[in-house]
């Protein structure tokens, strides 16, 4: 088993004789695997040390001049890669390798937790984990425009209030009360036209302090802006694909190339051809530019891969504090809204401080003697009849 970069190639060959080598047949076959694999390390593709293939001495021309001969070998018709992929993009085996650290550990940064793609429950079809950032941006803009909706309907109830309650303070009825309960139901009717205004005063400071900031945070021009996002990150991902595929074709160009190579090999063996020789150092040769293909296939591949995983990091923390700036906008206008309805409070209060006065200096026997002086009819009390 020799473990390539992204691939593993299995070769089998039959064993003659004991492992020193001592006929002249044997070492041939030896010569043949070692000029073999050391053909393909030249491109860099096997992860061999020098003394799998003999000598560490040996230059690597050298090795490729070694003689051709037969010999039996058993190529897998495809090199399967041997990291695991979701849509093209690469993960580590579970349980190999060092283990990853967050990039921000105990914050549960966007840029830690959204790299591989979410099985949408309606289908077959997967969401990146990009657009699952993107989704909660658009969210979180309509959750901003129901708040804002939220605060209008509250604004229209507070202006039919105050249009209510300055009516009533217009209304005749009690008007004829005398005294000092008359003084007081009178500040009473007039507190529903001051508090009138206040609900009137609230309703316009809603509407300009908490309701309009809401809808005009982040307009029109913000879900441009996250096109731009999803484009940048899907145009990556589309030419992670393209790299992937084309990975994909220079590993089985590399495996039809080995599998060439080991017909050769057998004909020669058998000895079907007198130009089975040239011909093996030919499919050689094809063979090595096959492992250099795909060597630079998957060096494209990385390349692209890093490239996205860089943008992935910057635009998730962009979006990250998008969102926190959302949050907090919210945060302050709600606040705000707080803020008034206890100023609102304390008006209202303000207006009923001149009735609780009034009501407090009510005195039926006052009012009594008002009245009296007022509506007396006479002091003289009838007396007894004489006879």
């Amino acid at each position: 088993m020799v473990t390539l970069h992204n691939c593993t190639l299995k070769s089998n060959w039959r064993r003659c004789g004991a492992p020193s080598l001592c006929s002249d047949e044997c070492r041939r076959k030896f010569l043949f695997v070692l000029a073999l694999c050391s053909s393909l390390c030249l491109s860099g593709f096997f992860l061999c040390p020098p003394q799998a293939h003999g000598s560490p001495n040996l230059l690597m021309s050298d090795r490729l001049s070694l003689p051709i001969c037969s010999i039996q070998m058993k190529l897998s018709s495809s090199l399967p890669l041997s990291l695991p992929q979701i849509n093209c993009v690469t993960f580590p085996l579970p349980g190999e390798g060092p283990e990853q650290q967050l990039l921000k550990p105990n914050e549960w940064s966007y840029c830690d937790y959204f790299w591989t793609d979410k099985k949408d429950p309606q289908g077959t079809a997967s969401v990146a984990g990009f657009e699952v950032l993107l989704q909660k941006q658009l969210k979180g803009k309509q959750m901003q425009k129901e708040m804002a909706e939220f605060i209008h309907e509250r604004i229209k109830i507070e202006e039919e209030y105050a249009k209510n309650l300055s009516k009533l303070s217009l209304s005749p009825l009690a008007a004829q009360e005398e005294g000092t309960l008359g003084e007081a139901w009178t500040q009473l009717k007039k507190s529903l036209h001051d508090e009138a205004e206040v609900h009137l005063k609230f309703s316009n400071k809603l509407h300009s302090e908490v309701e309009k900031p809401l809808l005009t945070f982040r307009g029109d021009n913000f879900k441009k802006d996250l096109k731009k996002y999803d484009h940048h990150i899907a145009d990556l991902r589309k030419q992670l694909a393209s790299r992937y595929a084309g990975v994909e074709k220079a590993r089985k160009a590399l495996a039809d190339r080995q599998k060439d190579l080991e017909v050769k090999t057998q004909q020669l063996e058998i000895k079907l051809s007198n130009k089975t020789e040239e011909d093996i150092k030919k499919a050689r040769r094809k063979s090595t530019q096959a492992g250099d293909d795909l060597m630079r296939c998957v060096d494209l591949y990385n390349q692209t891969q890093s490239k996205w995983f860089e943008e992935m990091v910057t635009t998730s923390m962009e979006l990250e504090k998008l969102e926190v700036d959302r949050i907090e906008w919210i945060q302050q206008h709600l606040r705000q809204y707080t803020t008034l309805r206890h100023e609102t409070d304390m008006f209202n209060q303000s207006t009923v401080e001149p009735v609780d006065q009034l009501l407090q200096n009510v005195d039926p026997a006052k009012d009594r003697e008002l009245w009296v002086k007022e509506n007396k009819t006479g002091e003289v009390r009838p007396v007894d009849m004489d006879i």
